[in-house]
């Protein structure tokens, strides 16, 4: 399981000229499930995020977690994250989970997060979404599990 994770000020993500996530200042996370994924992969991953210190306290230094914060998450399934592009000029997709695994183990690890007490927003799965989101830092990490 990969995971790109922003520290926004703002972000949403808009399906067929609709908003269906929005948050404020928080977390952007573009969510990529693999073959071989499972449940101890999510648990672990929203934990770490959701504990991160990535947010700055009084003396400009990363000490604070979104928890911290009381700031939010936005969860978008990002199926190229799973992409190869090692070989030749288009990307593989052959370690990304099937579409049903992919969404369970997506939709699993928003439950996870949600776990922790901090407000989870989501994308849809599958659907052509557009991300708009203010990247505060610009502070960006990638995460596998």
């Amino acid at each position: 399981m990969k995971a790109v994770i922003q520290r926004v000020t703002s972000a949403s993500v808009t399906v067929d000229d609709n908003i269906v996530g929005q948050i404020g200042r928080g977390i952007m996370i573009l969510l990529g499930v693999e073959k071989g994924d499972a449940e101890e992969q999510a648990d672990w991953l929203a934990d770490k995020i959701c504990a991160l210190r990535m947010f700055s306290d009084n003396d400009d230094k990363m000490n604070l977690s979104v928890q911290d914060v009381g700031g939010s998450l936005l969860v978008v399934s990002q199926f190229t994250l799973a992409g190869n592009c090692a070989k030749g000029r288009r990307p593989s997709f052959d370690t990304a989970a099937p579409p049903d695994e992919g969404k369970r183990l997506y939709e699993y690890f928003v439950k996870a997060a949600a776990r922790t007490g901090v407000p989870v927003e989501t994308g849809i799965f599958q659907a052509g979404m557009q991300v708009s989101l203010v990247n505060d830092g610009p502070v960006t990490f990638i995460l596998e599990r």
